[in-house]
């Protein structure tokens, strides 16, 4: 199964700034090979169900890692069984009714 999701790893315990932790998760990310989009408070991600949640946790290994002793995070997904429907389908499809 598909799913496209929003992740938003948070870790806490390790100060004000989290940039750095931001960024290694962003690495695990793209060392996975999924088609990804980082916006301003997380990362849009999309494949098959399994690589995906596979790599939720790997950022949260690799965070944890770095020293967090804690991470909060905020998953939003979709999956659809109608057809098929990529990150970039559904923002051209609300960005061609905006234009009309």
């Amino acid at each position: 199964m598909q799913v496209i999701v929003d992740l938003c790893v948070v870790p806490l315990g390790v100060g004000v700034s989290v940039s750095r932790y931001v960024a290694e998760c962003q690495r695990v990310i793209e060392a996975s090979g999924l088609t990804h989009e980082m916006h301003a408070y997380g990362t849009n991600i999309e494949g098959p169900w399994d690589d995906v949640m596979a790599v939720v946790k790997a950022c949260h290994e690799s965070v944890h890692a770095m020293g967090a002793p804690r991470i909060t995070t905020t998953l939003k997904m979709g999956t659809r069984t109608d057809r098929e429907q990529s990150m970039r389908d559904k923002v051209n499809s609300v960005q061609s009714l905006r234009n009309v």
